[in-house]
Parts: C-alpha cells; sequence; structure tokens
C-alpha cells in the first residue's frame, strides 16, 4: 500500500489510513428510482391504467408485491439489502432523513453522468447528444497513473459512454452500445454473441441489452484484471420512458441479479477476492404519481434524487443510512479514487469531496 500511495497523489493522513480495496466498481442503473430501491414496487403503478402492464396484475403482484415495504423492496432486490445492506450501506431514503440527489440542475442522463465521473457539474452538457466530454474523468486521470494505467475499463449498454468518457482523448477502453464486443480470433460462442448484436432488433437505438453487456463483462474479468471498471445498466430507464412498469420491475430485479453476478464472479477470483468495493447507485431519478413516473428532468419534481449503495472491505457496515448528512452525485468521483488510496481534488479542486462515511 505505501508503494501505491506514493506512485500517486495521496489522501490526506487522516482519511486514506490502511486500505484493502485493489478493485473499485461503479455501476450504475440508468433512472432507478429511489423509491423503488426502498420501498419495491409502487401499488399505484401495478395496474395498466397508470403503469401500461401486459402482464396481468395477479401475476405481477405474486411476484413483487408484499403488504410490508421491507419485505417488497426485498423480493425486488434480493443482492442489495440481504448482502450490501448488510455489510455496506446504502443511501437516498428520503423517508428515513437520508438524502442523495444530482447537483447539475437538468437531471438527465449526460449531465448526471458527467457529475458522477469528474465530480462536479457542468453547466456547457446540457444534452445527451453534446459530444465528447471535455472535461476530465477520475477513470482517465486514474488511468494515467502509472501503477493503474491499462487496468481501467468501460462496460455500458449505451452507445454515448464514447463520448461521456472521451474516448478519442481518453484511450480507455470502452464496450458501449451495439458494438459487437469480441474481436479478432473468436470462438463459436463469442461469434453467437456477436450476431446476436449484429441482428437484434433494438428498443433504442444506442442501448444493447443488459443481459448481452453481461456476457463479455463477466468473460474479461480473468485476463483483463481490471482495477477500476465502470459498469452501465439501462434498461430500467428505456423500460421507463416507454411507460411499461411490469418491464421496468423485471429489468430492476435483473439488474439487482446481474449485480450479484459480477460480485460472485470477482469474489471468486483471487485477485479480487475481499479486495473489491462496489459502488452502485443511478444517474437521475424520476418523477412520480401515475403519469411523471414515465419522465425525469426539470419538469418532473423529484428528478434529482437519487440513491448511492457502497459494498467493500473498507467500507464500515452501517446498513440503510438514516438521518444522516446528505450526499451528492458529484462526491462519486472522488470517492472512486480515495477507496484506491488517491486524491483526485488534487488534479480537480472544483470536484466534490469524497463520501467519508464509506471510507474506515
Amino acid at each position: 500500500m505505501l508503494a501505491l500511495i506514493a506512485s500517486g497523489p495521496a489522501l490526506p493522513a487522516e482519511m486514506s489510513g490502511v486500505l484493502k480495496t485493489r478493485t473499485v466498481v461503479l455501476i450504475v442503473s440508468d433512472g432507478l428510482r429511489w423509491q423503488e430501491i426502498f420501498t419495491g414496487a409502487d401499488p399505484e403503478l401495478l395496474n395498466e391504467k397508470n403503469g401500461g402492464i401486459w402482464e396481468t396484475e395477479r401475476e405481477l403482484r405474486r411476484e413483487f408485491w408484499r403488504t410490508d415495504p421491507a419485505e417488497r423492496r426485498q423480493a425486488l432486490f434480493p443482492f442489495l439489502w440481504g448482502t450490501v445492506a448488510a455489510r455496506g450501506q446504502i443511501f437516498g431514503n428520503q423517508t428515513q432523513g437520508s438524502i442523495a440527489r444530482v447537483t447539475n440542475g437538468l437531471a438527465f442522463s449526460y449531465p448526471g453522468y458527467n457529475e458522477m465521473l469528474t465530480g462536479h457539474p457542468d453547466a456547457r452538457i446540457n444534452s445527451n447528444e453534446f459530444g465528447p466530454n471535455p472535461n476530465l474523468t477520475v477513470f482517465e486521470w486514474l488511468n494515467g497513473l502509472p501503477e493503474l494505467h491499462g487496468h481501467v475499463a468501460v462496460y455500458a449498454t449505451w452507445g454515448a459512454f464514447k463520448d461521456i468518457f472521451n474516448v478519442g482523448r481518453s484511450h480507455l477502453p470502452v464496450q458501449a452500445g451495439w458494438d459487437p464486443p469480441y474481436r479478432g480470433t473468436t470462438s463459436a460462442r463469442e461469434e453467437l454473441l456477436n450476431r446476436l448484436y449484429q441482428s437484434t432488433t433494438p428498443l433504442e437505438d444506442g442501448d444493447v441489452y443488459n443481459a448481452f453487456l453481461q456476457v463479455p463483462l463477466l468473460d474479461s474479468l480473468p485476463a483483463q484484471q481490471a482495477r477500476v471498471l465502470f459498469v452501465g445498466y439501462g434498461e430500467t430507464d428505456l423500460w421507463g420512458h416507454v411507460g411499461r412498469y411490469d418491464q421496468l420491475l423485471h429489468s430492476a430485479h435483473l439488474f439487482d441479479h446481474f449485480v450479484a453476478e459480477l460480485w460472485n464472479a470477482m469474489q471468486a477470483l483471487p485477485a479480487y477476492r475481499d479486495r473489491t468495493t462496489f459502488i452502485i447507485t443511478a444517474d437521475h431519478g424520476r418523477g412520480s404519481g401515475p403519469v411523471e413516473w414515465k419522465e425525469h428532468g426539470v419538469k418532473q419534481k423529484g428528478s434529482e434524487n437519487i440513491w448511492i449503495a457502497v459494498l467493500g472491505p473498507d467500507t464500515p457496515p452501517l446498513g440503510e443510512r438514516m438521518h444522516t448528512a446528505p450526499v451528492t452525485q458529484a462526491q462519486i468521483a472522488a470517492t472512486v479514487a480515495a477507496l484506491l488510496g488517491k486524491d483526485y481534488r488534487q488534479a480537480v479542486p472544483e470536484a466534490a469531496a469524497p463520501i467519508a462515511d464509506v471510507l474506515r
């Protein structure tokens, strides 16, 4: 650890301590509301009129409805509440005095990802079609450190991440959108997935399905030995915009499964076991009620509210945070670096401070 700290800008002594984390994984489920995270399925939307569901209400309720909110959220997110909450921390339950929010004032994707990855909002970024990000992300900065160079990777369903991480400048390896994931000599299995990438009708032109992304992500773990990894899943936002609450719930449930699958796969490898921290969050919230749950932005009240969960060897197991100081999306960038013993704010002074409570 002394060698790690010495080779790059280090945290102040009172914050760095002796860190066990060797790999940090930042995971995002696009537009997944804090309401579902903390209370599970919304009873107002478990119907065709408000929730646009195609399956029967009885079927949907059998899978996701429980009278008690704690049991309901456990049914929807078994890994988040069975493992992350038991061994880590979760911020953002506004009914319990825990606030997590974005600070960019827009509450949609590109401004949110910029804030999350750079540590500060940028008023210039006011469109999802903004183009290459002019700002340095914490991922690009960490990749510039000798001991981390070549061990930073991005896997995401949304093609815009090639701009958000500015691959032309950063040269980060980014697997995003519908680009076939396997190159060069491929196995029959890899060639099959490449064909599926090329021949599947998309729900959204720029977004591949979460399940398609999961395969190359898991395949990469043994050889890539990533130290800093970004994983962006997009389906929860897509199904929200389509107005299909049944599919949103199924996608949210599968998101939880994919996070559990990634955690278990990494814990099974010696390079990652007991030395990996997950930060799990959303890029923005959504509106509420029978109509506005489908959208997000300045016109949909509450879209600025998000949630942040952290699980790893350096995070005290305080569980669901209650009556605690507010946290912001902008704090995530410096937190990623801090968990690796690095002080991102030395390079980007305008970045928000790390979330101190998730660091021992």
